[in-house]
């Protein structure tokens, strides 16, 4: 890939005849042609399409994009072509282009599109265009892609439902007959909406290699339930809400009518139920949410018709209605409204007081509609505004109507049903199949069944069980995020479901959730292979072969492992085996972690969290270096600005949700990448973004000066008060530190007058918190002031670590707070996650308590390490180490905001810190923190390592090496207290 290389765009934008924007539909392009010898040693081709693409060149998978970025700018990779083209020969140029359709997390809706341009790069670099993508290249539907299938989570695009009999995997080879495929239609030129400009890719194609599993972990003769299907809530209750990635509240109902031969029982299961999920009523019987959480509910059918309607109440932020239903009685599903084919069997009454809920932008009218949902759940009409008429007869309506006992009785309000299409209603539920079995009988795995985690040329032969599926659980052997591909010899019409999770110990296995991280493969006839281009995470894959005609022979089965390209420069060993243990796990993490940007977890979201990246940031330069990448991070966060000015919290998304402490930690990261690069470039360009959020925040200040708004005022997940409306402690705080951050940039700008602005904005802001949110009473700040004024009755040493780190306690305040870091008071809420911890320990570092910094790392990533951990969890273990069965430890086993170890081993233990920017110099202190000896490397930022060993030789006797290139200035000391020997060592020779 050649980075940075910007092309004069000579292709057209193209699509197909038909929709502009198809939900979940792959689209396959073909372009032949013949190069000269001259024109193929210096070829290259440059492409990027809407929403994802493989490229093929001659059957050769050359790469994967484009990165995630903002319509307005979008971006374009560069690939070096001519080693795989034949000269004077017919080539081939193959596209396959998966349009989502929809927003999510990490993209935001445009429409299908396509562009290439195979240049001629001469002695001068100079583009010349030899092929443009135009009218003449054809263009396919992949038939052999199902898009009636769910969401893979309300943050991601879709699941994989693939029918190898319905598709010619040859189709990107040259010698493919491509006669009946259709022209391409050409829908515009390069600057047309919505991509009204391209810029060059500016960090290299992902790193990929091949990972295979450990071992075969289990093999189960399993039966699975009858019916099992996702529902697309959120899009049918919101017609439009393709458009953004955003939570609607409604209230209203999703029903069909279940018609049964004869009398009897059926069993009805929520694989997850989503927060809006508030009950379920069969035939005017109603069963509660508390009734749906304890399993499958076991319900009467009446011969003949039943109506069946589930009730939902809140907020629907696409995670889906996971529903299935088991029963010995034959059944089925009928719409009660109309059996047209385009429509499924179920149809949507409402939505009833329907609002689009953004966060930072929660006006009296949504409120009015929050309140009402919350009437309709309760039934209780006086909960609703007097005033609404309108809205008491839509509550009127909704009672009524969940009293239906029959379709006949629903009809009564007609002008609120619609049917429910297709493309909605999945046609199966992966998760659920393999979570909810009506059978599970456990067989010895055999020793010639391992044969399919080795990377050999034999078979594993997958036995067939009469009358039921075939389960194999895979062990990867750690958390691993990439491509799944895998090799099989199978009879026709075989299907073979694969299905990731992260976790099981003991035979427990803790399913996913709401996150359909699966495949379902149809098999041709004979041996074939399949590598899928939806990116996924995992540790475990549970495949589960259905109907075979003929034992299936599962030849290979691996990861295409992907992530940002690094070298593991960063390095760190000591006395304690934990440590290591626990530096290698949160190793794996990052790197899992960084794909075309940092995101939060490789497996539920995969989205880039604004906040999350400044602690990831710091990680990363002590792990890997990777400036490029975290600059490009950083500059993706102001394309937010057209969605508000107070940024949102992940980007680029459809999600418009601002978390106020995400933007502060950004203009604060920005700092410390201009510490740490001295990219004085950079600063001048980020400086008018910093600028211009940080005066919209500083309009939010109310009366008593303080930061007062609604948003997801967010920290950590505990229990402190951070309400979504009114004056929120810690976060006036960070603001305080952002404007202090902002300053210091400002200076380096050259922007002197703003600079001092921000300087007295910061004085002011902690002159206020000091004087309204301590409390004498407790000796401490509390967490907040609601939005009604309250004052908050809880405090937490998350607040007394925000005010310690951004220097708004002094004098006895700050002595009573850094006493608060090494006892925390008993009534304090302590800290939540491992995110917080990051800021924990920094202001344990500030303060000197090192020891207790290791301390706390040994003891609580221990832990997880305790339950089998190969990567850091989102959370700590919610329950005592001790406990023989544990349910749910955390959500995310791998979750990059979790891994601070290596920062604060490298900064505190092996000592080494930044002192000017550019770090061309730099500070070795190592703090022994019960150790007898340490050794590392960490990287620096143009070139280089600093490499240190220290070894205690006695008591307080310490011998500390150190070696640096010559162009870094290096300051070193001995621990306080300690005394020994210092050796530098630069390139031949020694300073002592």
């Amino acid at each position: 890939m050649m980075k940075d290389q910007a092309i004069s765009w000579q292709a057209q934008w193209i699509w197909n005849a038909y929709e502009e924007s198809p939900r979940n539909e792959w689209w396959c392009f073909r372009k032949e042609f013949t190069v000269s010898a001259a024109e193929a040693e210096h070829a290259t081709l440059s492409i990027t399409a809407d929403s994802r693409y493989v490229l093929y060149v001659n059957g050769t998978q050359l790469g994967r994009g484009p990165v995630r970025c903002w319509p307005l700018e979008q971006v374009y990779d560069t690939y070096e072509v001519g080693h795989l083209l034949k000269k004077d020969q017919k080539n081939t140029i193959a596209v396959l282009v998966m349009h989502f359709g929809i927003s999510t997390y990490s993209y935001l809706l445009g429409r299908g599109g396509l562009i290439a341009q195979l240049n001629v790069v001469d002695s001068d670099h100079h583009c010349d265009a030899i092929l443009t993508t135009d009218a003449s290249w054809k263009v396919s539907r992949h038939f052999g892609q199902h898009s009636r299938v769910p969401r893979m989570s309300f943050q991601q695009g879709f699941a994989e439902r693939i029918d190898a009999r319905n598709w010619d995997e040859a189709w990107v080879l040259p010698e493919y007959n491509d006669a009946a495929w259709e022209h391409a239609t050409v829908i515009g030129e390069p600057g047309m909406e919505p991509w009204k400009k391209l810029i060059p890719r500016d960090i290299p194609l992902m790193s990929e290699t091949d990972a295979y599993p450990s071992r075969v972990e289990s093999l189960h003769e399993v039966r699975p339930v009858d019916w099992t299907t996702i529902i697309d809530t959120r899009t049918q209750m919101a017609p439009g809400s393709e458009e953004h990635a955003n939570a609607y509240g409604y209230a209203g109902y999703i029903a069909t009518v279940v018609r049964a031969d004869e009398s009897g029982t059926a069993k009805v299961g929520f694989t997850y139920r989503s927060p809006h999920v508030h009950g379920l009523i069969l035939n005017g019987e109603r069963f509660t949410r508390e009734q749906l959480m304890s399993g499958p509910l076991e319900v009467k059918l009446h011969q003949g018709d039943n109506l069946f309607m589930v009730e939902l109440i809140g907020q629907d932020h696409g995670r889906g209605l996971f529903l299935g239903m088991d029963s010995e009685l034959p059944f089925e599903l009928v719409s009660p409204l109309t059996d047209e084919a385009a429509y499924s069997p179920f149809v949507s009454i409402g939505p009833f007081y329907q609002y689009e809920y953004i966060d930072h932008q929660f006006g009296t009218d949504a409120q009015a509609k929050h309140r009402a949902i919350a009437a309709c759940g309760a039934r209780d009409e006086k909960a609703i505004d007097a005033e609404a008429a309108q809205d008491k007869q839509e509550f009127k309506i909704f009672c009524s109507a969940g009293e239906s006992r029959t379709a006949h009785e629903l009809m009564e309000w007609k002008e609120w049903i619609r049917p429910v299409p297709l493309q909605l209603v999945s046609e199966d539920a992966v998760i659920s199949l393999s979570a909810w079995k009506k059978v599970s009988t456990e067989h010895p795995v055999q020793a010639q069944l391992q044969q399919a985690v080795m990377a050999t040329p034999l078979a594993a032969v997958l036995p067939v069980y009469s009358g039921a599926d075939t389960e194999l659980i895979i062990d990867f052997g750690k958390v691993m995020s990439g491509y799944i591909s895998f090799e099989l010899d199978a009879g026709e019409g075989t299907i073979v479901d694969l299905y990731g999770f992260e976790y099981m110990r003991d035979g427990w296995i803790q399913h996913m959730h709401y996150l359909e991280n699966s495949i379902r493969y149809i098999c041709r006839e004979g041996r074939q292979q399949y590598l899928s281009p939806i990116r996924r995470g995992f540790r475990y894959i549970i495949v589960t072969v259905r109907q075979a005609s003929r034992p299936v022979r599962l030849y290979d089965l691996h990861m295409k492992l992907n992530h940002y390209p690094i070298a593991e420069v960063g390095q760190f060993q000591c006395s304690d085996a934990m440590l290591n243990e626990i530096w290698k796990i949160s190793q794996h993490t990052t790197k899992l972690c960084m794909e075309d940007t940092f995101v939060d977890c490789p497996s539920f979201e995969q989205a880039f969290w604004v906040g999350d990246s400044r602690n990831e940031a710091l990680i990363a330069y002590y792990l890997f270096g990777s400036e490029e990448f975290i600059k490009r991070c950083l500059q993706l966060v102001p394309g937010s600005r057209y969605q508000t000015p107070l940024l949102v919290d992940q980007v680029p998304s459809g999600f418009n949700s601002v978390i106020p402490n995400w933007t502060f930690f950004w203009v604060i990261a920005c700092l410390e990448y201009y510490k740490r690069t001295n990219d004085e470039d950079f600063v001048r360009t980020i400086w008018p973004e910093v600028q211009h959020t940080l005066s919209h925040y500083m309009e939010l200040l109310d009366e008593r000066g303080l930061l007062f708004m609604h948003a997801w005022n967010f920290l950590d997940w505990a229990p402190i008060d951070q309400p979504r409306h009114g004056v929120v402690t810690h976060q006036n705080m960070f603001l305080v530190g952002a404007l202090h951050a902002a300053a210091d940039l400002a200076e380096i700008a050259q922007a002197t007058e703003d600079a001092d602005v921000c300087r007295q904005q910061a004085k002011q802001l902690k002159s206020a918190v000091n004087a309204v949110l301590w409390s004498d009473e407790m000796e401490a700040y509390l967490d907040c002031i609601h939005g009604d004024g309250r004052h908050s009755d809880i405090f937490s040493m998350q607040t007394q670590v925000v005010a310690l780190l951004c220097g708004i306690a002094e004098g006895d305040r700050h002595r009573k707070l850094a006493s608060y870091m090494v006892s925390p008071p008993e009534t304090f809420v302590p800290i939540g996650s491992p995110f917080m911890s990051f800021f924990y320990y920094e202001a344990l570092a500030q303060i000197g308590e090192f020891d207790q910094m290791v301390d706390d790392i040994r003891y609580q990533y221990g832990r997880m390490i305790q339950y089998g951990a190969t990567t850091c969890w989102e959370m700590y273990p919610k329950v005592d180490i001790d406990e023989d069965h544990p349910q749910q430890l955390t959500r995310s086993h791998c979750h990059a905001w979790s891994a601070a170890p290596p920062y604060f081993l490298g900064s505190y233990v092996l000592g080494v810190r930044g002192e000017a920017s550019g770090w061309r110099k730099v500070s070795v202190q190592p703090n022994p923190c019960g150790l007898t000896w340490a050794r590392g490397s960490v990287p620096l930022p143009d070139s280089g390592r600093i490499d240190v060993s220290w070894r205690l030789t006695d008591d307080h006797k310490l011998k500390l090496q150190i070696s640096a290139p010559p162009q870094v200035e290096v300051e070193a000391k001995l621990p306080d207290g300690y005394e020994g020997e210092m050796i530098l060592k630069r390139t031949g020779s020694y300073d002592v």
